[in-house]
Formats: structure tokens, sequence, C-alpha cells
């Protein structure tokens, strides 16, 4: 699986990288033919928004891609919920390929 993280408008500290990195090597139990995932972590500077950190998942499936967005006001948490979305999408589809 190859990972590609890129962060927008700031620089990520090795923590946060860390971070991304442990929880994305979860993915392959819901996934075994996982070829590239792509993480996008971007500041939102929308003056009048309290949720100004995003996290986007691009996770590449052969014949398949899952994409997901989710903003607050952390960094670990936007990925945790993106992750868990892109977890839940990732199930549906192979629920549906098996029936």
């Amino acid at each position: 699986m190859n990972v590609n993280i890129q962060t927008v408008h700031f620089d990520a500290d090795a923590k946060l990288v860390t971070y991304v990195e442990k929880k994305l090597s979860k993915l392959f139990q819901f996934h075994d033919r996982i070829t590239k995932v792509d993480v996008y972590l971007k500041l939102d500077n929308v003056v009048h928004n309290i949720k100004d950190k995003v996290a986007e998942i691009k996770v590449h499936i052969p014949k398949y891609d899952f994409f997901v967005k989710h903003s607050s006001k952390s960094f670990e948490e936007s990925f945790d919920e993106a992750l868990n979305s892109v977890i839940t999408q990732i199930k549906r589809k192979k629920e549906r390929l098996a029936a």
C-alpha cells in the first residue's frame, strides 16, 4: 500500500504524520487490495467558521475509488471522522460485491 500524506497551507509535525500512518495501517483489515491512499490535511481559513482543519482521504482499490472529506477543530478529529467514513464505504462496497 502506497501512502501519500500532503499538507496544504502548513507543515505537519512528525507526531501528526505518525498518527495518520498508524491509523491508516488498520485499513488492510477491511480490504486487502488497497493500492494507494492519499491523505490531504488542509487549513481552511474561513473567517467566520470555527471548523477550519480539514482532512481528506482518497483510497484507491482496483476498479474503485473512495473519497471522504471532514472538517473540525483538530486534525486528529477530522482524520478520525474521515477514516471512519471511508471504512464504512469500503465495508458497504465489499458487502455488495459479496452478495
